[in-house]
């Protein structure tokens, strides 16, 4: 049910849309994963309208919005101090708020000073002055038990906002730059020495550049690039059909008309994240990640052992949105928006995923197979005299050839893998069997000798 109304709400704004698909499945798994978006489009690419469609159906989300230039300070982002806080004798108006017995009073007044305006009679006027010393005693009352402990107004910031769309992110200052990066990094901001959670379940932000890490006056934002987890990198629409069919949308579009359509609750956007993070990653998966990991670093891609150790929630993200309660090969596949630093890098990585997801075990039986050759090979190179010497090497190669087979058992997702698996244990026999037969030593299966020579051992 939850996963379906995800879905609906992806479909819709996928509708709303053009050529944005890549992208809206990111903002989706951002939100399931409560990991932080960064998009890179040239100017005027529907970057922000995009975010904007999707994060306007999270019906109850406490949302904030701004542009960032160099003028922007941490008052705009984060809060101002309420000055009243310092006043002896004043209270914060935070304080105020959230206190129960004085909105009471001050409700109380409000009703008694009405009943007044519409009947002057003294009785009621008596009760308006009873009510006001009331509320005045107990407001006096809080200022003594808060003394003036500086207060942060933070209604409408950051501080209390569950998604948080900052455009030109890397246009901040110095002075913000900390705040933002314990925020995105942490959920955590401090304020006049108090450190406190905040609700953010997901950072957006969008530009059509990424800074020169090489400049040593945009280097400082290197850590808060690695904090943009999932990237996205969108393109002009490049179909005519698509183009003119948005550009009749966009002409239609009546601004006024109320949302319409599919939308999820901030409560049931919590409870899908709790179904997203029960998904099960296997044995299988860990190790073809690992494999994806060496091939990447090999072609000379940076791959960080932090984004190593956190990519597994965005495969359970896509694996939950196929409707899988446990994540395959295939899920990975999702990780093209994850793994990449540059734009230019988005081939060899898409590449390397298709090639190990897509077909894992291709790679890995024609790596066996030539271990088998090889192995094979080395026997029947023996110099003469020494084939029984040969023959225990080859049982020692053979059985760790036939564990690695035996392991990629767990890899086959259908019967036509499973059968590649088995066609392969039935070459090493038939290596093997030929071996035996050079020496005219007694042939023993793989299993046997497996068990027989044991973890490390020699027959």
């Amino acid at each position: 049910m939850l996963k379906e109304k995800m879905i609906a709400v992806i479909s819709a704004v996928n509708d709303e849309v053009a050529e944005r698909r890549d992208l809206i499945n990111m903002i989706a798994v951002c939100l399931l994963t409560r990991k932080n978006l960064f998009i890179l489009g040239d100017t005027g690419a529907a970057k922000s309208y995009a975010i904007n469609r999707f994060r306007r159906r999270i019906v109850g989300a406490r949302q904030f919005e701004r542009l960032i230039s160099k003028q922007s300070d941490e008052e705009q982002l984060f809060g101002r101090l309420d000055l009243g806080s310092l006043i002896p004798g004043n209270v914060a108006e935070e304080v105020l708020e959230q206190d129960s017995v004085y909105q009471s009073l001050r409700k109380g007044l409000a009703a008694a000073r009405q009943s007044l305006s519409a009947d002057p009679a003294p009785e009621k006027l008596r009760q308006v002055g009873e009510m006001a010393n009331l509320a005045e005693g107990y407001r006096k009352a809080l200022a003594e038990l808060h003394g003036n402990d500086p207060r942060i107004k933070t209604k409408g910031k950051i501080p209390e906002s569950h998604i948080v769309f900052i455009d030109e992110l890397f246009k901040a200052n110095d002075g913000i730059l900390n705040s933002l990066l314990t925020a995105l990094n942490e959920r955590r901001y401090t304020n006049e020495g108090v450190t406190v959670g905040i609700p953010t379940i997901s950072f957006f932000t969008a530009s059509n550049e990424i800074p020169n890490f090489n400049d040593p006056a945009e280097s400082i934002l290197r850590p808060l690039y690695d904090r943009l987890e999932l990237k996205v990198y969108v393109k002009y629409i490049e179909d005519r059909d698509t183009r003119l069919s948005m550009l009749a949308k966009k002409q239609a579009e009546d601004k006024a008309t109320p949302l319409t359509g599919p939308t999820i609750t901030l409560e049931e956007l919590c409870e899908m994240q709790r179904e997203v993070s029960a998904v099960q990653i296997p044995a299988a998966v860990n190790e073809l990640m690992d494999d994806i990991l060496i091939e990447l670093r090999r072609q000379g891609i940076h791959v960080s052992d932090r984004k190593y150790f956190g990519y597994y929630p965005i495969v359970q993200a896509h694996a939950w949105l196929c409707g899988r309660e446990e994540a395959v090969g295939t899920d990975l596949t999702i990780l093209r928006n994850y793994l990449w630093t540059t734009p230019d890098e988005l081939p060899k990585i898409s590449q390397v995923l298709t090639r190990l997801c897509e077909n894992p075990l291709a790679g890995k039986i024609s790596e066996i197979r030539k271990s088998i050759v090889d192995a094979a090979a080395r026997f029947e190179q023996a110099p003469d005299g020494n084939v029984v010497r040969a023959l225990q090497r080859f049982r020692t190669e053979a059985v760790e050839i036939y564990r690695k087979i035996t392991g990629l058992r767990s890899y086959a997702q259908n019967d036509t893998e499973t059968a590649q698996v088995d066609g392969l244990l039935e070459e090493l026999e038939k290596a093997s069997q030929k071996a035996h037969a050079a020496t005219n030593l007694t042939y023993i299966p793989m299993n046997e000798l497996e068990a027989l020579i044991g973890p490390g051992g020699q027959s």
